[in-house]
């Protein structure tokens, strides 16, 4: 049985963190711990509630997202952060890189684009979790994760998406079996539109039919 994910939100308007909260309880595979609007409300609850992952605003009130981190890596915790901001500057990126954060998204977010990072996200964890042992491929999956995707995106046939793609690859973590219908109805997609892209995967190698 999967575990879910528990995501803090840190956001200084509470009307978007609200937004943010709203869009991922419709979200399979994640839980909402806690929300904060400032960095000492951020670093209070950070020390109890101990999340999974951070979806983190740099600007806040009293401080920025990139202390939060730092702050994060200095004590060693054991938490992902995915960056949502205005800063468009590049020194920013550069220091949210360094802190080793998994991805960042510029506002206004399209919450398309921040599904696909959460769904990313939830994808590599699980396959973190069932790996016995590291090879090559599954590195390259891990630290090059969007190389690969745009790589694909562009070879992809028609009728097949690169996102509900990453969707269906997501449900055939470790030794799961989904029928047509199954995986259409975890997606949120119809049998046939399922049927396709379980075939696609089928002629690509990446799943066998049983």
């Amino acid at each position: 049985m999967n575990t879910a994910t528990r995501v803090m939100i840190i956001e200084d308007d509470i009307a978007i963190a609200e937004l943010q909260h709203k869009y991922l309880s419709q979200l399979s595979g994640l839980e909402v711990v806690g929300i904060a609007t400032t960095r000492m409300e951020a670093e209070l609850q950070l020390e109890v509630l101990k999340p999974d992952l951070l979806l983190m605003d740099v600007y806040l009130p009293d401080g920025t997202g990139l202390e939060i981190l730092n702050t994060l890596r200095a004590n060693n915790q054991t938490c992902d952060v995915i960056l949502i901001t205005a800063a468009r500057d590049v020194d920013t990126l550069q220091q949210a890189m360094r802190g080793g954060v998994v991805d960042y998204l510029l506002k206004p977010v399209m919450f398309p684009r921040l599904e696909v990072a959460l769904q990313k996200y939830i994808s590599q964890r699980q396959q973190l979790n069932v790996a016995e042992s590291l090879d090559q491929n599954l590195v390259d999956k891990m630290l090059q994760s969007n190389v690969a995707s745009d790589t694909s995106s562009q070879r992809l046939p028609k009728g097949i998406d690169g996102v509900t793609l990453d969707k269906i690859r997501g449900l055939f973590v470790g030794e799961e079996m989904y029928t047509a219908d199954d995986a259409g109805e975890q997606i949120g997609a119809s049998r046939t539109t399922a049927r396709r892209y379980l075939e696609y995967l089928i002629s690509s190698g990446e799943l066998e039919a049983d």
